[in-house]
């Protein structure tokens, strides 16, 4: 995906951020594999969260920000930013 994005150019890339929002900066985030396989184990697919025993744990952004290794300007923009959501009628 690295290279089909490093191939467009900014015309094309402006018109994908306009479809999909801050979606492209996922693309150069370093993730520690381990403890990322680590959390997946835990995560329920479902409901969206981590299962341990009883305990049902949710992640905040900020979690997310560190798992992902993800600086606080990308988050802040991809929670401002308004999708193109398809509505069913």
């Amino acid at each position: 995906m690295k290279e089909i994005w490093d191939q467009w150019d900014d015309e094309i890339k402006q018109l994908f951020y306009y479809h999909y929002g801050d979606l492209p900066y996922l693309l150069y985030i370093k993730m520690d594999e381990h403890l990322f396989r680590a959390v997946a184990q835990y995560w329920n697919l479902v409901y969206s969260y981590s299962t341990f025993k009883k305990v049902d744990l949710v992640p905040t952004v900020e979690e997310y920000t560190t798992l992902l290794r993800c600086s606080k300007i990308h988050v802040d923009k991809a929670y401002s930013k308004v999708v193109n959501v398809l509505t069913f009628l």
